[in-house]
């Protein structure tokens, strides 16, 4: 099991990517969250299966329909037994 925190930029928000990462993170059984921060990028923190993992993070580099993935930042985290994948609101 691996933990990683994500920081998405670039066009992110407003275009249902905290729901599709959401979608997303259950078919790869990834568990943790994700939010919008003010800055206009999306945060998410992950964690599960390495492979499942790189899956999620590669998806994250182009995002949904109508998304313009500007960067990716990921950073290795502590492990902290998330049982699910949410959508938090800050």
């Amino acid at each position: 099991m691996k933990h990683v925190k994500i920081k998405i930029s670039g066009k992110v928000q407003g275009v249902f990517f905290r729901a599709s990462a959401k979608d997303k993170a259950r078919e790869l059984e990834v568990r943790g969250f994700v939010c919008n921060e003010p800055d206009g990028s999306v945060y998410v923190e992950a964690e599960g299966e390495e492979e499942a993992l790189n899956q999620f993070v590669a998806w994250c580099s182009k995002g949904p329909v109508g998304a313009q993935v500007g960067d990716v930042m990921v950073i290795d985290g502590v492990l902290e037994n998330h049982s699910h994948f949410e959508i938090r609101r800050k």
